[in-house]
């Protein structure tokens, strides 16, 4: 029963947290102009522009690879697209509420000051170190109608809870597990062997796996409560979020093997010597090292609701997805590349496309390496005018 308990009060502190970061990203969504982001990442100032803009969104690795590298077929320079793929995929609006809940204020501060300083160095090297010039400018990108209304903001932050739900209902298990069946302060002889082989092992374990920088934060805070350093997490929900198998291959091939070398070798040295800095300038005392029953209030509870209600709703749209595509029938599935999906908006928004049309049973879209898979009975011309009518370019 203390897992289930320990499942419920972490669920208690996520989710007021968690949906009003998703709410504020839907805000951004609709304020900002359309198309404003890819326009402004060139130039003289552009790095910083990058981090700035990339600092609060909320992608993390998986949509943050395709919007860069789009970024940079638009004609963006090498040092903004590293800067805008450090930055944005450590911090966002969402991760810096739901680690104030569970870290507190000085942690989320001071990892969102990361994240932008990384990003400039990172960013300002890239430009020194490569030639930075930008590649010919494509065709229009992830083109959309004007949204402006208070819906579209609704549907994306939806949307945005949709694309890691999986990451967050696993996040929230494995912290629960941790803080019921590991001891408090079980390990604490990583700090007792020295603050920068806890600092190692963290990176050593973050660097190649996919993390995502919210859904990880629980699983942060209950290491930390059963005593790993505070710095360490630092570099987990740094590092982590930034970096895997995926991205490093993706930034090589994008920007070339120097680039990738600038971009890990700043998140490398950049999350130890910051997450350092930390263990000795600003100590965790006072934060959420983990739940504990503050007597959540009514809120806390509707928000959990709700929270929990879509979490429900997103497995159960997946599962009859993964079922329709278990039980189609015979012929293979049809597959279109596509130019200009930038998020898993724009996977949803293709999807929903796809599925409207008669004939088609199963729909499966692919944020890496941009692409469409459909089975049912449909002409290579169909799919790509219903490509075209959802917004994107389809490429034979």
């Amino acid at each position: 029963m203390t897992f289930f308990a320990n499942l419920l009060q972490i669920t208690l502190e996520l989710a007021p947290w968690l949906l009003l970061g998703s709410a504020v990203a839907g805000g951004l969504h609709v304020g900002l102009p359309e198309g404003f982001v890819a326009r402004h990442f060139r130039g003289r100032g552009s790095v910083l522009l990058a981090v700035l803009l990339g600092v609060p969104l909320p992608l993390c690795s998986c949509g943050v690879i395709p919007a860069a590298l789009g970024l940079k077929r638009d004609g963006a320079s090498d040092g903004a697209t590293i800067g805008f793929l450090i930055s944005t995929p450590q911090t966002g609006v969402d991760s810096f509420l739901v680690s104030a809940a569970f870290l507190g204020w000085p942690f989320a501060l001071f990892k969102v000051g990361s994240a932008a300083l990384m990003g400039m160095v990172g960013g300002l090297l890239a430009d020194w170190g490569t030639s930075g010039t930008p590649a010919p400018p494509p065709a229009p990108t992830c083109v959309a109608p004007v949204r402006r209304g208070w819906r579209d903001g609704l549907h994306h932050a939806v949307e945005l809870l949709r694309s890691i739900w999986a990451w967050l209902v696993l996040g929230v298990f494995v912290s629960a597990a941790i803080t019921t069946w590991v001891p408090a302060y079980a390990l604490s002889s990583l700090a007792a062997g020295g603050t920068w082989a806890a600092l190692l092992l963290a990176l050593v374990v973050s660097v190649p796996l996919y993390v995502c920088a919210t859904a990880s934060v629980p699983i942060a805070a209950a290491l930390v409560g059963a005593g790993l350093p505070a710095g360490a997490a630092l570099v987990f929900l740094m590092a982590g979020p930034a970096t895997n198998v995926a991205t490093l291959g993706a930034v090589g091939r994008g920007l070339g093997r120097r680039a990738l070398g600038i971009y890990l070798g700043t998140i490398v040295v950049g999350s130890l010597g910051l997450a350092y800095l930390f263990g000795q300038w600003i100590p965790l005392a006072g934060s959420h090292a983990g739940p504990h029953d503050h007597g959540a209030g009514v809120f806390s509870y509707a928000a959990a609701v709700v929270l929990v209600a879509l979490l429900l709703a997103f497995a159960a749209a997946d599962g009859v997805q993964w079922w329709a595509k278990l039980r189609a029938p015979g012929p293979a599935a049809l597959v279109v590349s596509v130019e200009g999906m930038s998020c898993q908006g724009c996977v949803r928004k293709l999807e929903r496309t796809l599925r409207e049309e008669p004939g088609i049973s199963a729909v499966t879209v692919h944020l890496e390496r941009p692409r469409a898979e459909v089975i049912g009975a449909i002409t290579v011309e169909r799919l790509h005018a219903l490509v075209r009518e959802a917004g994107f370019r389809p490429v034979a």
